[in-house]
């Protein structure tokens, strides 16, 4: 508990069982539930997450946002919600700073921007960086808010989340959140975050298709957001 709020963490995984154990034993005391959604892994990610001391959610069918869904309806009554990755890129005992400024009432929505917090040379590949910039750029043309990562790392208010709506299954969960975010004038900041390799090779950018699909999925996202806000107005 953070300042009187239940906060749980939610850790989409997918074949992370050279990595899970780090990232679980990484995470601050106060946390109130550790919940891994196993996306289908093939190797010992589930097991070792529960010898780690955290709880399993079983997410069959493949996709990061699935992930992340079956996390959420796992998740009931909470009152923040932290998503990290499993690939121990990210540094999960820094989670204060992301479930702070959402405890003492600030904000709703908090993104850990890898870009202000100096990532580790090599830990994001030049499609990221490029991909990275672009959509935070056509977010800004489109709804004028300003960000600088789409970064994974990131804590929100349950009630918050509830309000976005969220649908995406694959690649255009995180876009997907800061686009709706900024359709509802949500109250959202970004804080820097340091990023380093991730353990194992990304299923994502560490594969020319994946990150195909990947940036292919994230301009999708944006664009047909504002293609459907304009027809509305």
């Amino acid at each position: 508990m953070r300042n009187t709020h239940h906060c749980t963490v939610i850790i989409p995984a997918l074949n992370e069982e050279d990595s899970i154990t780090g990232v679980i034993a990484e995470i601050p005391d106060w946390i109130d539930r550790i919940l891994v959604a196993d996306n289908g892994s093939t190797d010992s990610t589930a097991q070792r997450a529960q010898d780690a001391g955290a709880e399993v959610v079983n997410a069959p069918q493949r996709g990061y946002g699935s992930a992340c869904l079956a996390g959420i309806a796992a998740a009931g009554e909470t009152d923040i919600l932290i998503f990290v990755d499993g690939d121990l890129a990210d540094y999960p005992a820094q989670m204060d700073t992301l479930v702070d400024p959402i405890a003492e009432g600030n904000v709703e929505f908090v993104i850990g921007s890898r870009v202000l917090g100096g990532a580790e040379a090599g830990s994001l590949t030049a499609a990221q960086r490029f991909g990275n910039w672009l959509a935070c750029r056509l977010i800004r043309l489109f709804w004028g808010v300003h960000h600088t990562d789409l970064g994974p790392f990131r804590a929100i208010a349950r009630v918050a989340l509830e309000r976005l709506d969220m649908r995406d299954t694959d690649f255009g969960w995180t876009v997907e959140m800061q686009v709706k975010a900024a359709q509802q004038g949500m109250r959202v900041i970004e804080v820097p975050v340091p990023y380093r390799k991730r353990i194992g090779r990304s299923k994502i950018s560490g594969t020319i298709r994946g990150t195909f699909a990947a940036g292919t999925k994230i301009l999708w996202v944006i664009f047909r957001s504002a293609i459907r806000r304009d027809r509305a107005s």
